[in-house]
């Protein structure tokens, strides 16, 4: 099979979140299905999958190349064992390995700005120039939204909720997603009266949320919250980009791009301009971009690359893999 010819069939997208995987068919608007990301290992390993008597499958055989996402300065073993479990245990006909924040960029339409994706478990600011990434500038902070989670959990506690148990932790994640925000002015918010939301727990009983609503995700700005010494995510984002080639920095400051979950609590986008305007020179114009459909941007970035006809030549075949091993997916990459 000729590598321009693995293309035959509709390349599959997985974005392999921190928290949620993402995955579909290149070309959709949107993922086919989302669903949690957990890492575990089996008692039992599979050779390969349906090479085994009970592994049925209905209709004809399809083989479809894959575009997976990883997260920016992944170890080069990293993506040489993704590849080895995708060619040799799923036996996929090809295999792209693209950078996240990469994806996120084009998502936009742009070649050139700086990604600030935040998710579950990591945030990273990532300066991309003509569609590849500079590694020296890249910052990342393991803080992100499951520690926004943890800290509101412990706020709630505090009010008097009892969660402990990993179903409540989840149900935390819920009362995040739907009542918290970010106030551009924290300590103006503090000395007044939180409006409390009512919130309606799974068995039919009701918690008042109050402080905490703001309080929570602070901490992205401000993780000494919980006694963490790394830096804010604004601190991040403009560390980055101060990281970067002195002739570039204009252009992202005015083409800073939002990424990831974590970045649609309320007042994420106005808090983070303030927060920027601080860190930069005076005379820079900032600007920030944050697309309604940012909780799945690296995903659409991957499906919009996947489906372009220029992007045929940009596969590894398996031939290739059989041929130079695991090292063969370095050799095309964004």
């Amino acid at each position: 099979m000729e590598s321009y010819d693995i293309i035959a069939n509709q390349p599959v997208v997985i974005d392999n979140g921190s928290g949620v995987i993402k995955a579909g068919f290149a070309g959709d608007q949107i993922p086919k299905y989302c669903f949690p990301n957990y890492v575990g290992r089996p008692k039992h390993m599979r050779v390969m999958a349906g090479a085994l008597e009970g592994d049925l499958f209905i209709g004809p055989k399809a083989e479809h190349p894959v575009l997976l996402t990883e997260a920016p300065l992944n170890p080069s073993k990293n993506r040489e064992k993704a590849a080895e479990v995708f060619f040799e245990t799923f036996n996929v006909p090809a295999l792209f390995i693209s950078m996240q924040a990469v994806l996120s960029l084009y998502a936009t339409g742009r070649t050139t700005g700086v990604v600030l994706d935040s998710g579950d478990g990591v945030t990273h600011a990532v300066p991309i120039y003509e569609g590849f990434a500079m590694p020296h500038s890249i910052m990342r902070v393991d803080i992100a939204g499951r520690d926004v989670s943890r800290y509101l959990q412990l706020l709630l506690r505090k009010e008097g909720a009892d969660f402990h148990t990993s179903a409540e932790f989840e149900v935390v994640r819920t009362i995040k997603e739907r009542a918290c925000y970010l106030s551009i002015n924290p300590q103006k918010d503090e000395a007044l009266e939180t409006e409390k939301v009512q919130y309606t727990l799974p068995d039919g009983s009701t918690l008042d949320v109050g402080p905490a609503r703001f309080r929570a995700p602070e901490l992205l700005f401000q993780p000494d919250l919980v006694g963490d010494e790394s830096e804010g995510l604004h601190e991040v984002l403009a560390f980055a980009i101060h990281k970067s080639d002195m002739d570039l920095r204009r252009t992202l400051f005015a083409n800073i791009v939002l990424s990831g979950g974590s970045t649609l609590f309320k007042g994420f986008g106005d808090r983070l301009l303030s927060e920027v305007k601080k860190l930069a020179p005076k005379d820079v114009k900032i600007k920030i971009s944050a697309p309604q459909e940012r909780l799945y941007s690296t995903w659409i970035g991957g499906s919009i690359l996947a489906s372009l006809d220029t992007f045929k030549k940009m596969w590894v075949s398996k031939k290739e893999y059989e041929e130079d091993g695991p090292r063969a997916i370095h050799r095309k990459t964004f």
